[in-house]
């Protein structure tokens, strides 16, 4: 065992040597460099469609075989249609404005010193991630973007998705300049292995888990840098008393079932009483139509065939899955409290006409986003203009919501003067 682990040691120590080493060089590449890396992997992300998506094949086989669940799976699976959203997603990257040197503000003291805060990259990015093989191309380029080095560690489940993408995006890297071990895919599988990079933070400047509870309390135990994250999305929609019906059965049931098993999808909803009243039988038969299991209040269960009686453990519950918690409030005030006891600051949405209510609501959330009139599956870094995002975060430090190029850099100052003295 102690030599494996020494092998694992040795391992990660020379691929984060690798990163600091790209990192520092990336700090000299240009714009129009990356720029060409990322259609250069579009482009081949397109000519070898075929052979990623024959790798893909492998893993939904073996993930079938493991009996992983229908959410998993469908976060695992690439398609053609897919795969076309990917490369667009690394075209519209590339698009984006640079955001390293960015000039952020500046200011001329009275001793004459010219005061600035310039955009730099963070500098070597740990990213652990599981299911999801597009993750791949989106970390890799948003951290290059960025003038981050990021090592890239998917799932066992993902392995030869991961394998056929990144491929396709380190044999780029060279041809335009820049450093070959800019974006590296961790080899093994052992487990153990993301101990011993979770140890070097002398040589990794920050780690970004985004995967199930488990995965994420393991990373922030043992990380020795920080950690961008969020342990759960426990989402929400309140239907306000003024609500119009139509657009909250559309926002309801877009936010539950169009994609259950991811983060951003709602899984409780919070119903005024007097809406309830109006339109939750019909609203209810929808989402059972939908194939949503329903786990209700009392209130909300009468009259609801087949709903079952929902605990303080559904209402804290992220699902992943077509079931939806559901509870009617007497007030806006209630619906609110009911987010602080249960949810985990990640995506709420208040359906309503009141625009008081409205304000009362977003000022008083405290979510890493709010939505009013609108779908919880909107935060997302496409969605918000980001391109892409390396995952949400819950935290207040050091990004917060979905994390895209700007979020992947940090600030020094650069002053400058005529010889000051103080």
């Amino acid at each position: 065992m102690s030599k494996v682990m020494s092998e694992l040691d040795v391992y990660a120590t020379t691929v984060a040597e690798r990163a600091r080493l790209a990192a520092q060089r990336l700090a000299t590449v240009t714009g129009d460099q990356k720029l060409n890396w990322l259609r250069r992997s579009a482009a081949g992300l397109r000519d070898t469609a075929d052979e990623i998506l024959a790798a893909n094949e492998l893993d939904l086989a073996a993930a079938k075989e493991k009996g992983i669940t229908g959410a998993m799976v469908d976060r695992l699976r690439l398609t053609e249609d897919r795969l076309t959203a990917i490369g667009d997603v690394v075209v519209e990257i590339g698009q984006l404005p640079d955001p390293v040197g960015e000039i952020i503000e500046s200011c001329r003291r009275p001793n004459g010193l010219l005061v600035t805060k310039v955009r730099v990259p963070l500098g070597v990015v740990f990213f652990i991630y599981e299911s999801r093989p597009n993750v791949t191309v989106d970390a890799a380029a948003l951290c290059v973007k960025s003038g981050n080095a990021v090592i890239l560690r998917g799932g066992s489940e993902a392995k030869h998705s991961n394998q056929a993408l990144y491929g396709v995006l380190a044999r780029n890297l060279e041809a335009e300049g820049l450093p070959t071990h800019a974006v590296q895919l961790v080899e093994t599988t052992d487990r153990a292995a993301v101990g011993e990079f979770l140890k070097l933070g002398s040589l990794i400047d920050v780690t970004v888990p985004r995967g199930g509870r488990t995965l994420i309390e393991r990373v922030t135990s043992e990380a020795t840098m920080p950690v961008i994250k969020h342990f759960d999305g426990v989402c929400h929609v309140y239907v306000d008393a003024s609500a119009d019906e139509k657009m909250a059965t559309d926002i309801v049931i877009n936010s539950k079932c169009h994609r259950p098993g991811v983060c951003n999808a709602a899984e409780t909803l919070l119903i005024h009483k007097d809406a309830a009243a109006q339109f939750w039988p019909n609203l209810a038969q929808r989402l059972q139509s939908a194939g949503v299991e329903l786990r209700c209040c009392p209130v909300s269960a009468e009259g609801i065939e087949g709903a079952k009686s929902a605990t303080d453990q559904d209402y804290a519950a992220e699902f992943l899955d077509l079931i939806l918690s559901v509870r009617v409030v007497e007030s806006v005030d209630q619906a609110i409290e009911h987010i602080r006891q249960f949810g985990s600051s990640h995506t709420e949405s208040i359906v309503t006409q009141d625009l008081c209510a409205a304000q009362v609501f977003q000022n008083q959330v405290d979510s890493s986003a709010v939505m009013v009139n609108a779908s919880t599956r909107f935060n997302d870094g496409g969605e918000f203009g980001l391109g892409a995002e390396i995952g949400i975060s819950t935290d207040r430090f050091h990004a917060r919501g979905p994390c895209g190029l700007r979020e992947m850099t940090s600030y020094k100052y650069v002053v400058h003067g005529s010889g000051q003295i103080r």
